[in-house]
């Protein structure tokens, strides 16, 4: 068998590269879709997950591999030339392909390394890529794309299918055998003409559906309502700016993220003996951004956003050896925890830079009661504020 294409059939590298990219595809995609329709809980999604997103990786450099050889290889004729439409249809779906092989695992891999969290990759390269800041946003886009274009290539592979049996069981040709392996008796037909036409044709789909989700909203989530922003209180020193971050540790891997929206209320006497002052948050919990994991950490066995929409925090302020401590209590899930948070302040006229932060367990919030132990989910979490205020 030769290993190159010849003019009656596929030499023995494109036919390796053929079946292996089948092998691979028809795994990976009932990987993505099982571990999809999991619940959050399931020790098997994440797993699975990886799974998917590390043969997505292999896929896309196998496709790589294949199209650099397609194009220095001549490949058989059309066994039915006169077929016009069926022809051009063939070579869309198979163009069609192509394009997916290349289009969805990159879309899927530049989706994982601009989030953060949640199924990693099960290869020494590939969790962060040059040039692909973590943003949410960004991952969204990529995301919709991943989605919509894997859907072209479920449609291509049910067509590419379809067609093949055709050629097998109704016109009883020698389709199918060139792709075989063995030796067989199989036409001349000359070698294929190339033409732009199919290839062309493919980048349009691809990029009419990436058109269309973009109409739709799906590369933003723009259809989400967002919920109302907290009102400011009035306060005797204002935030003007400032974050209040959290990081778990999920799969032995720290996931940070922050709350987007939130609002405080802060009274605080630099000259004062004893309490210093007060202080009570509010924040949204929905407005969390937690990479790949957010949406799921809104739900009824996490933070229960649909009952439990904000958190607070009250303290009062006093010194503490070379800086100070806010004692109160943290209520989340209508769940009230004593907690203790030292901080550092620096005052210079009007305004007051603050840093501090505070350690958490989840499960004292009854945060993740289905993930009994810290091997998916840590049972820590890391709360680090950082804020300028003026008055």
């Amino acid at each position: 068998m030769s290993a190159t294409n010849t003019a009656s059939t596929y030499g023995s590298v494109t036919k390796v590269f053929h079946w292996l990219t089948a092998l691979l595809i028809l795994t990976l995609i009932p990987l993505g879709l099982i571990a999809q329709e999991l619940p959050f809980d399931s020790t098997l999604k994440v797993p699975l997950f990886s799974a998917h997103k590390t043969l997505g990786i292999i896929v896309f450099a196998v496709a790589l591999a294949r199209i650099l050889w397609t194009i220095t290889q001549t490949a058989p004729g059309d066994l039915h030339p006169e077929r016009r439409a069926e022809t051009l249809v063939a070579h869309v779906v198979h163009w069609a392909l192509y394009t997916a092989l290349v289009f969805v695992p990159l879309t899927g891999w530049l989706h994982h390394a601009a989030t953060s969290g949640f199924a990693p990759i099960w290869l020494p390269i590939g969790q962060s890529l040059p040039f692909i800041p973590q943003d949410e946003h960004l991952a969204e886009i990529f995301s919709g794309l991943h989605w919509i274009w894997s859907k072209i290539l479920i449609v291509s592979i049910l067509l590419h299918v379809a067609g093949a049996l055709k050629h097998q069981i109704i016109d009883k040709d020698a389709t199918l055998s060139r792709m075989w392996f063995g030796k067989r008796p199989l036409p001349e037909t000359g070698t294929r003409d190339h033409s732009f036409a199919a290839p062309l044709i493919a980048l349009g789909i691809y990029a009419f559906a990436a058109a269309g989700a973009s109409a739709s909203g799906m590369l933003s989530h723009s259809d989400n309502t967002p919920a109302p922003a907290l009102e400011q209180a009035a306060s005797d020193w204002m935030v003007t700016e400032g974050t209040i971050g959290i990081t778990i540790t999920q799969l032995g891997n720290p996931v940070t993220g922050q709350f987007e929206d939130w609002t405080s209320v802060i009274s605080f006497d630099p000259n004062a003996t004893g309490t210093m002052g007060q202080a009570a948050v509010t924040i949204a919990i929905g407005s969390l951004q937690l990479g790949s994991v957010s949406g799921q950490a809104m739900g009824g066995d996490f933070f229960d956003t649909a009952n439990f929409p904000t958190a607070q925090f009250t303290a009062d302020i006093t010194a503490q050896d070379a800086g100070y401590v806010a004692d109160g209590t943290l209520t989340i899930k209508d769940i009230s925890v004593p907690v203790s948070m030292p901080f550092t302040l620096d005052i210079t006229d009007n305004t007051a830079v603050m840093s501090g932060g505070l350690k958490l367990d989840r499960r004292d919030f009854q945060i993740g009661q289905s993930m009994a132990d810290d091997k998916n989910l840590g049972f820590d979490v890391s709360v680090d504020i950082n804020l300028t205020a003026t008055r």
